[in-house]
């Protein structure tokens, strides 16, 4: 006799995505990427193209959240298709730069001294 555990889904985690679909269309598209021990990336493509991610623990959850929120389905790969709709906006490549993205002068690399003749 087998006993099925039903996965929650933090309902933070469920809120969120569902208003970022509501925000970008009313419909859009989940990768999931396991990360390893940090759990699973969800990538969110709204119908936008807007990109937004979600982290959780575990592809249970990925697919359980999936399967909650209303107007998301998932996609089984970056395709050809998906990533022609994606339209990051000018935050996001700051956000994902961190410190980066803040600087106006970078030091000069380590091993430049290397390239020098190349």
């Amino acid at each position: 006799m087998s006993t099925t555990v039903a996965v929650q889904v933090p309902a933070e985690v469920e809120k969120s995505v569902a208003k970022f679909i509501a925000e970008h269309g009313g419909s859009g598209t989940a990768v999931l990427q396991y990360l390893g021990e940090q759990g699973v990336r969800i990538t969110l493509v709204g119908s936008d193209g807007i990109l937004g991610d979600r982290v959780v623990a575990d592809m249970a959850t990925a697919k359980a959240l999936v399967e909650k929120v209303d107007g998301l389905v998932e996609a089984d790969e970056w395709n050809r298709e998906l990533v022609s709709i994606v339209t990051p906006l000018k935050s996001h490549w700051a956000k994902m730069a961190g410190w980066v993205a803040r600087q106006t002068r970078f030091p000069k690399a380590r091993n430049a001294d290397v390239f020098a003749g190349a």
